[in-house]
């Protein structure tokens, strides 16, 4: 690959010394929350992760505090922001800093690596943020500043894009301050060159960018969309023992929201009627024949949950067991479990006067 005539990474960093954001990792270079707040914004915006990142600095100022939790109350402290394996994976690396490495982060790139949940651009974060390791980073931000401004059109999500974009973010790296570069250019890509209608009036590199004069801009960069949604009823059981307590239980390590809490689940390829789910739902109290004799449902419109191969109907279905249940929380308690942010809107809506103030 030939290197670029020009060059963007002087002028980014001045762009960056004006513009940046006041963000609370960058107030020092401390591994632990770079880290975390890295961990915390991958498939997150800053708006949305800026409140998590404070809750668990405020709940777990050290890695070593984060490393003593139970995975319950990460996952409690995680819920809302999805792709839980993030918050399993944060905890385990927590518990591995501090336990095999005595409390001290891994300070190169290589070393970085060996953290779980760390891949290639988290540790090139890391790395040069903290410890100025030449490391180059590459994430979504980078992606469109570097296609737009040299007019690649190269798909960003194939193994040849992948690597032609690494080499030339290599090739920008501003080595004599690579951790204020890659800041540099993640911002602009968050704050200038955004996904749509970028103000490129406005813009240091409007003069060499290739997308601008060419009139592509809103077509760069390119990503073949390869994944096939697909439509999934997800009818939960909210069953109450004669007690008035519900039943709810773990999910599997696997899958999606691995580890949280839910109602007993009845997946379906398409919408059943009330026979039908008391009949599916007796099926789950073993041994007891006609524990369940009706089914309530909360509300007829099912909520549309999406996550990234599926689009999720969600229905809720309420009901009484006559005999008992397999493992029942008090409405109360079902606000201290780690649960799927659809399952919390529901209990939220269904049990208000048992919230804790």
């Amino acid at each position: 690959m030939k290197s670029p005539q020009f060059r963007i990474d002087k002028i980014l960093v001045t762009w960056y010394l004006e513009n940046k954001r006041d963000l609370p990792w960058r107030q020092a270079k401390d591994p632990y929350q770079v880290w975390l707040s890295e961990i915390i914004l991958q498939q997150t915006q800053v708006v949305q992760g800026l409140p998590y990142y404070e809750k668990f600095v405020t709940r777990f100022p050290s890695v070593e505090k984060l490393a003593q939790a139970s995975e319950q109350e990460v996952l409690k402290l995680w819920q809302g922001l999805g792709y839980y394996s993030r918050a399993r994976n944060l905890h385990h690396s927590a518990q591995w800093v501090s336990r095999a490495l005595n409390g001290v982060f891994p300070q190169t790139f290589k070393d970085l690596l060996s953290l779980k949940g760390v891949g290639v651009y988290t540790a090139s974060a890391i790395a040069s943020i903290c410890y100025d390791e030449p490391k180059a980073v590459v994430d979504g931000n980078v992606y469109r500043v570097l296609s737009r401004v040299f007019g690649i059109d190269l798909p960003i999500n194939t193994p040849s894009g992948i690597k032609r974009f690494q080499e030339l973010a290599d090739q920008q790296l501003y080595v004599t301050d690579p951790g204020t570069y890659n800041q540099a250019i993640m911002e602009f890509g968050a704050l200038q060159c955004v996904p749509k209608s970028p103000d490129c009036s406005r813009c240091p590199l409007s003069k060499s960018c290739v997308a601008y004069a060419t009139g592509n801009v809103g077509m760069l960069p390119v990503s073949i969309k390869k994944v096939k949604v697909k439509t999934v009823y997800y009818n939960f059981l909210v069953l109450q023992d004669e007690h008035g307590k519900i039943w709810m239980r773990p999910r599997p390590a696997d899958g999606i929201w691995p580890n949280l809490y839910e109602f007993p689940l009845i997946e379906t390829n398409k919408p059943i009627d009330a026979d039908q789910m008391v009949t599916k739902a007796n099926e789950f109290v073993e041994g007891q024949e006609h524990s369940i004799q009706d089914l309530e449902l909360v509300h007829p419109v099912p909520w549309v949950h999406r996550l990234t191969h599926k689009k999720l109907m969600v229905l809720f279905w309420r009901g009484v067991s006559k005999n008992a249940l397999p493992e029942v929380y008090t409405p109360q308690e079902l606000f201290e479990l780690p649960v799927p942010t659809v399952i919390a809107r529901f209990i939220s809506e269904a049990f208000p006067f048992a919230r804790q103030n």
